[in-house]
């Protein structure tokens, strides 16, 4: 079997403006890759993420797309391997390892798809039938709306929120709104300095934080999140920012953190992941992927989790869109993922929702 044709398309949803952020982002860029076999074996993939989409689409393009077609797909971690040898100079983090983590989460739906069966089933079995979703909220700054929002998360059953908020004012409002009983974490995107972080973890304190995420700046700083988590003032959590399975036995190496957050669509898709997460577990870290995304790399993430024999969460980026290429499968259900069970992924990819909001780049 050879790879015949990589296919990535750019789109840009509009959020439904209710859960957004009046100054805030009003769109979900994501990429999404169609791999395809001389078979008539079909695989989908997903690329982050965010500000780097062009950037994402662009490497699947132009970097990935003519390393891998012609290439058996059937040797997921011998292709992936000479692709990552192939391309060391650009892809130990950023877009182009975000394009071959897209290449790979399709092979793996691929490689389901060929064996007949989901991807948890290939990845060990379903040890959980549902996951618990924790609403990851959009930065939305005024302290009413933080407590809106969350009130909303609340009403429509999810029992963990995550803030990306960067004020105690903030924090406060939400812990009102949803009362005691509710899981709340808290992400800063690397906001503050260590003096900042130890301050301020300090003055969140009295919020009950489930865990602090990603407090300081640069993120690879793993001796500064290392003195901050030693003050013992809350759990601290980082690693959407890892771009390989070295930057994952750095930072556990260093104690940086107490839970950490590798991302599929990032650090080098399934195969990647599947190294990383008993790695954190025999360093006895919790692990909870990272993943603000509506498709392939959301769908990954949870037949990952379904196969993990600890109970973890799935991060869902709290905001309606007006459509999601998935469909509905993408949205928990009061505040929990079902689990996909055809083969591979599991999923139809509507390609006229893609062709709807698909960006055309200028050159």
């Amino acid at each position: 079997m050879k790879i015949t044709r990589v296919e990535p398309t750019l789109i840009s949803v509009p959020f439904d403006e209710a859960l957004a952020s009046p100054t805030g982002r009003k769109r979900q860029d994501a990429v999404y890759v169609r791999v395809e076999t001389d078979a008539g074996v079909t695989g989908w993939g997903e690329a982050f993420g965010f500000g780097a989409c062009a950037m994402s689409y662009l490497a699947l393009l132009h970097v990935v797309a003519p390393l891998a077609v012609g290439r058996d797909p059937t040797d997921i971690d011998t292709l992936m391997t000479d692709l990552r040898r192939r391309t060391q100079n650009m892809s130990r983090n950023g877009p182009v390892a975000y394009a071959l983590s897209a290449l790979d989460i399709a092979l793996w739906d691929i490689a389901g798809k060929i064996a007949g069966k989901a991807l948890h089933v290939l990845l060990g079995g379903m040890r959980k039938t549902e996951i618990p979703a924790y609403a990851s909220l959009l930065r939305l700054g005024a302290p009413d709306e933080v407590a809106r929002v969350a009130r909303l998360a609340v009403d429509r059953g999810y029992k963990h929120i995550k803030l990306h908020e960067r004020t105690v004012e903030a924090v406060a409002a939400a812990r009102t709104a949803v009362g005691s009983d509710i899981g709340l974490m808290l992400d800063t995107n690397c906001s503050w300095d260590l003096n900042q972080a130890v301050k301020m973890a300090a003055a969140l304190q009295p919020y009950d934080l489930a865990w602090l995420e990603e407090p300081v700046y640069p993120p690879d700083d793993f001796d500064a999140l290392a003195t901050l988590r030693a003050q013992g003032v809350m759990p601290i959590a980082a690693g959407e920012n890892l771009g390989n399975i070295q930057d994952v036995r750095h930072i556990l190496d260093a104690g940086a953190v107490d839970i950490v957050q590798p991302d599929v669509a990032k650090m080098g898709g399934v195969t990647e992941m599947m190294k990383a997460l008993p790695m954190a577990r025999s360093a006895g870290i919790k692990a909870e992927p990272h993943s603000p995304l509506y498709g392939p790399a959301l769908i990954a993430t949870l037949h990952i989790i379904a196969a993990l024999p600890e109970d973890v969460m799935c991060e869902f980026y709290f905001a309606d869109m007006d459509a999601t290429p998935i469909g509905d499968i993408a949205t928990p259900k009061d505040g929990v993922f079902g689990i996909p069970r055809g083969p591979g992924l599991g999923i139809d990819v509507d390609e006229d929702v893609l062709k709807r909001y698909r960006v055309t780049l200028k050159s």
